[in-house]
């Protein structure tokens, strides 16, 4: 039983969180079979989880922003 005080917050993002996982799975993909040592490897998982960043740079660029 909730009090006066209680908030509930129910949160649903839908598929978009599987579809951002699934793109995070297909680029760590991509950017791992291009990888040649273990160096280069961990290089590809972290361009995995920022590539999105570079997308909307790249975007925002050709708009004129």
């Amino acid at each position: 039983m909730a009090d006066k005080n209680t908030k509930v917050v129910n949160q649903s993002d839908g598929m978009f969180g599987f579809v951002f996982f699934l793109a995070f799975i297909g680029a760590a993909v991509y950017f791992v079979k291009q990888s040649t040592g273990m160096l280069v490897f961990l290089l590809a998982i972290l361009k995995a989880f920022v590539w999105p960043a570079y997308v909307t740079y790249e975007l925002l660029k050709l708009l004129g922003v």
